[in-house]
């Protein structure tokens, strides 16, 4: 198994770039260095300039790699749809051409990848974690997204390389066990393969050992985080938005929470994945003071357990 951890901006509250609190993108790279990455993901659309020589010179010398884009926006509507490829072009053609790491033998497709998320629905956002609660899409809204990851997917592939990958969100409309099989039979592997995370996967009510071992087939890049006992128990009680049970402390360091990592690295070492794995901790970022020593816990513990 040969793996690369790496990590990206929500680490430091980066989600909603309209955040008038949102940190610095040059602080974000300097602490991704500090606390021993030697990569992150690009973040949000809007949040670091879309300037391939300008952000290309910054992760240069700071030694870093971009492992990843993020499309993070309604995929439902088909009126989004100019929107999100639009976003798509502008992406792909800044990550293609910034510093990339050795690629791992074995590893299915190439970085950088496109992380696919749906998000931007009242409905499912206060509902997130709650399996028997949320409301679900009708047939032709389902279609609907399908057809925009679809587009997605083929811009991205065709035009610059990339390949896009499914990334089940809590708070969006791809976040359940019904909703992750019916994306994977909907979506073939030879147009989007999947990024599964350990955290949205445990928030949402599934295992995230035997989620991996399900789709080891589609599983070509991944997310890691961890989950404060504690605070998720109490959170669920709550009419809570998603972002706003993470300022609330209930994605916590890697190693504090709830997740069991070395069977996470059993089940991948059996499933044999080779690639790379990005370190999260979505949280307030008022708290900011606090991201790099959370990333360097996040990666020493991680490093402890034989990543």
């Amino acid at each position: 198994m040969t793996i690369t951890i790496t990590t990206a901006p929500c680490c430091w509250g980066v989600d909603d770039v309209n955040d008038p609190n949102l940190p610095a993108w040059e602080r974000v790279f300097d602490e991704a260095a500090a606390a021993g990455y030697g990569g992150l993901e690009l973040g949000p659309y809007g949040y670091v300039p879309l300037d391939h020589q300008q952000v290309g010179k910054a992760l240069a010398e700071r030694g870093l790699f971009i492992v990843a884009g993020t499309i993070f926006d309604d995929l439902v509507s088909p009126a989004n749809r100019e929107n999100l490829l639009r976003q798509t072009d502008e992406i792909c053609a800044v990550i293609t051409r910034l510093p990339q790491p050795a690629q791992a033998a074995g590893q299915r497709f190439k970085t950088p990848y496109l992380t696919v998320m749906d998000w931007g629905h009242d409905e499912r956002d206060y509902a997130a974690g709650h399996f028997d609660r949320a409301p679900r899409l009708s047939d032709e809204a389902w279609a609907g997204m399908v057809a925009n990851i679809k587009a997605i997917a083929a811009l991205a592939s065709s035009r610059y390389g990339v390949r896009a990958v499914i990334h089940p969100h809590a708070g969006g409309y791809v976040e359940f066990a019904d909703e992750i099989e019916r994306i994977a039979s909907d979506v073939p592997a030879e147009i989007a393969g999947f990024c599964l995370d350990t955290g949205h996967t445990y928030y949402s009510g599934m295992d995230p050992v035997k989620t991996l071992r399900r789709y080891a087939g589609r599983l070509d890049y991944a997310h890691f985080k961890d989950i404060d006992r504690a605070v998720f128990e109490r959170v669920l009680g709550e009419k809570i938005r998603f972002f706003e049970a993470c300022a609330e402390g209930v994605m916590c360091p890697i190693g504090r929470g709830v997740i069991d990592y070395p069977a996470v690295k059993q089940v991948l070492e059996e499933i044999g994945y080779h690639g790379f794995i990005t370190v999260e901790q979505e949280r307030d970022p008022q708290s900011v003071a606090g991201s790099l020593q959370d990333v360097k816990e996040s990666r020493d513990y991680l490093r402890s357990v034989g990543f």
